[in-house]
């Protein structure tokens, strides 16, 4: 990515390192289908030895992910070629926050203790028109954030996000770090330079099956392009005043990029824009959506097109991907047949996603393939976002 989508060199076979998990069934087979499908040669998967969970520990982390990965990487010529991580099934999914001090706990309990105190006497002046109520709320806030630094709440973060930045060695774990590739601040100084990121998807699902399929529909749709159509959930009607708000500014994101699929002419687009959502039946030949909000509750509103793109801005939508009985937005348009989706796996806060403007507005151009559009427009590396898709997947590229 440089200063314009249509100058940028595209992603090669060569580029990418595929990293599986040796310990997980179904990990190594399926980094060397897609090796084979993609031609992408054999010196480019790296073994890597790991529990297989959704969730790492922050040393399990730097041990046995962080530390192989960044070793290959230095290893010769060949491998400094690398730009880009393609993380397989059977890798963990997120990295949880490392453990409070020693000195830490003692005044977390008390905290704790605390609140639960605090929230018994809220509790007892629900029904009371009580002043104290005020300062009750305005002290619980404070405890959650204090409760939130002693616990490293802000140090959660998805594996993928934290590859991203393995060539750096050392860097804050509070919080996320800038992405220097982000068009929303391509104007602005960043912490990291651009030398430091690689591009990082998954290849990813609850099944091996659905891993293979998502591999073989990307193919698929390469040689065609795209079909059907594509859906927009805003909340509002399109509005030319200035957003008051962070979710005002994603629904008006959500409007310009439905304008951009549309401008394209790549295919029909239909855009809600009440606070109802799109209904069970009511989006046919789906090869593109994105909306909002129904927290961790999927609406079977689509048949998806093989090769869709899709995703659904609301909080830890990709918390787990493996989870019985879970209906978060991620795991459930894979099971439905969707070829890439991107979700959080836990709280990201709004502005960590990527602006359906930017993101919808560079895949439809067709000249980048899905993990520069998802490098050109992910605000944040070391946070809670994660793609899952083929990284060379560019579903425009033969129109």
């Amino acid at each position: 990515m440089v200063m314009s989508a249509t100058s940028a060199a595209a992603l090669e076979p060569d580029e990418v390192l595929v990293i599986a998990n040796r310990t997980a069934a179904h990990s190594v087979e399926l980094a060397q289908y897609y090796m084979q499908k993609r031609g992408i040669p054999p010196e480019n998967l790296l073994l890597l030895t790991v529990a297989e969970n959704e969730v790492c520990s922050r040393l399990d982390y730097a041990t046995n992910v962080a530390g192989p990965v960044r070793k290959f990487l230095q290893r010769g010529i060949s491998q400094s070629r690398i730009r880009c991580l393609a993380i397989m099934y059977g890798l963990p999914l997120k990295v949880r926050p490392t453990e409070p001090d020693t000195a830490d706990r003692v005044p977390l309990k008390l905290l704790l203790a605390e609140k639960s105190g605090l929230e018994a006497r809220l509790e007892s002046l629900i029904d009371k028109k009580d002043s104290r109520t005020g300062s009750l709320k305005t002290r619980l806030q404070e405890i959650d954030r204090q409760i939130a630094r002693l616990r490293r709440s802000d140090q959660w973060a998805s594996l993928g996000s934290e590859l991203a930045l393995v060539r750096l060695k050392d860097y804050p774990l509070g919080g996320w770090i800038v992405n220097p590739y982000y068009w929303g601040r391509r104007n602005q100084k960043t912490s990291v330079q651009k030398a430091d990121v690689l591009m990082v998807s998954r290849l990813d699902g609850p099944t091996p099956e659905i891993v293979k399929r998502i591999i073989d529909d990307s193919l698929a749709a390469e040689k065609t392009g795209l079909k059907g159509s594509a859906y927009f959930d805003a909340r509002w009607p399109a509005s030319d005043d200035k957003p008051a708000s962070a979710y005002a500014v994603y629904d008006r994101s959500i409007h310009l990029a439905a304008g951009r699929v549309e401008k394209s002419g790549r295919m029909p687009v239909v855009v809600e824009e009440t606070q109802k959502l799109f209904q069970p039946g009511e989006c046919p030949d789906a090869a593109l959506y994105c909306g909002w909000y129904s927290l961790a509750k999927y609406v079977d509103a689509f048949s998806w097109r093989p090769g869709a793109v899709a995703y659904h801005i609301a909080s830890a939508e990709c918390s787990t991907l493996k989870k019985k009985g879970s209906r978060v937005w991620c795991k459930r348009m894979l099971e439905k047949g969707v070829a890439v989706t991107i979700g959080p796996v836990n709280e990201p806060y709004v502005q960590a996603f990527p602006p359906p403007e930017l993101f919808f507005g560079f895949l439809v151009e067709g000249y980048l393939d899905l993990a520069e559009c998802y490098l050109a427009s992910i605000p944040f590396w070391s946070w809670k976002m994660v793609l899952i898709g083929d990284p060379l997947y560019r579903p425009f590229k033969s129109q």
